[in-house]
């Protein structure tokens, strides 16, 4: 590995991004695919794409590794525009991006190490050059007992180990991982969440995260995209999104991870103003390890009731979610509660007046 030491994303802003799209649009007949879309993702950052089915993933994709040539717009890998290169000009491109599949994809009748070191016979390296690159891959993934281990003695897991090294057989500036845990069980795919983590980080390595696992997309993604209909309709760091999501597509997506008041509580609500209002309170960093309801009472005087809520964590990111009811039949104590909330919070929303039974 000729990069060991982990790049943070900070210290890679000096550089070009590995992929730049700019205003990129795809059409098949009277279906537009990709409308006018533009993102870049940063060398060493692992960006989060997220969309419903149709929302154009795969087209992007497809456009990324040159399968699909965009009919307006710009495709960039490592500052070089792929749209009009040649077949024979895209496939040292194509080398320079790894892909990993959901179903693995290996050859049946090749072991661990030739499966590994398939791309570098295809791109003619010698034998010894290939087992050693492949040599060194299982050691990386944790599978140097299984170099001659057919696919078929292997787990899921397993497999899909070998399927990212085969992606990064040839030193890859991007991967590719398109719904590369959708396939495994759930402590595998915490195993093979943090063997990508670990290879983001010691090499450095660019990912673009394709998913439809937002539990997924937390664990492991620095920024997330929003696809919907051909066009991105969010980006943001992927505690923001989690936190307080902005489109409405986004919402729908996290919808199970977004933090609720029970249903026994959301239905005493009504609308308007009333003598006790809800307000659900997101908090952020700092701000979720303060004591919030103390300085609150002591700022203002008004006591606030917690109805619900709680602090988790997104890339070790605190995000808290509270649901607050407060007095509000003192017109400027409510106001002076609401204000002093929006100056420590990272939003502050009324949900609505609490309607006593009976």
């Amino acid at each position: 590995m000729n990069k060991s030491t982990s790049i943070s994303i900070q210290s890679t802003l000096e550089y070009p991004p590995v992929v730049r799209l700019i205003e990129v649009t795809k059409r098949f007949g009277a279906t537009t695919a990709l409308d006018g879309v533009s993102l870049s993702i940063r060398r060493g950052e692992i960006l989060g794409l997220i969309g419903r089915s149709g929302a154009g993933k795969s087209t992007l994709i497809r456009c990324l590794n040159g399968l699909e040539r965009p009919d307006g717009g710009v495709v960039e890998i490592e500052g070089r525009a792929i749209s009009a290169l040649s077949e024979r000009e895209l496939q040292p491109m194509r080398r320079r991006i790894g892909l990993v599949f959901q179903h693995f994809n290996l050859l049946s009748a090749k072991t661990a190490a030739e499966n590994i070191a398939l791309p570098l016979k295809i791109e003619g390296q010698p034998r010894a050059a290939r087992q050693a690159r492949a040599t060194e891959l299982l050691e990386l993934i944790g599978l140097a007992d299984k170099a001659d281990a057919y696919p078929a003695q292997l787990s899921g897991g397993q497999k899909q180990r070998v399927g990212i090294a085969r992606a990064l057989a040839a030193r890859p500036a991007l991967l590719l991982s398109d719904e590369a845990t959708s396939a495994l069980d759930p402590e595998t795919t915490d195993a093979i969440l943090d063997l990508l983590r670990d290879i983001n980080r010691q090499l450095g390595l660019t990912i673009l995260l394709v998913t439809h696992e937002m539990s997924v997309l937390r664990a492991l993604a620095d920024r997330v995209a929003v696809l919907d209909g051909g066009r991105i309709v969010e980006t943001g760091p992927t505690w923001r999104i989690f936190a307080s999501p902005r489109a409405a597509t986004t919402r729908s997506l996290l919808r199970a991870f977004q933090p609720a008041l029970p249903t026994e509580l959301a239905g005493r609500l009504a609308d308007g103003v009333g003598k006790r209002t809800v307000l659900k309170v997101i908090l952020v960093g700092e701000q979720a390890r303060a004591p919030l309801l103390a300085d609150l009472a002591l700022a203002t005087g008004l006591r606030a009731v917690l109805l619900h809520g709680g602090v988790d964590r997104v890339l070790g990111e605190a995000v808290g979610a509270l649901f607050l009811e407060v007095d509000a039949r003192d017109p400027e104590t409510f106001s002076a509660s609401l204000e002093f909330l929006r100056g420590r919070a990272h939003a502050v929303e009324a949900m609505g007046h609490v309607v006593d039974d009976g």
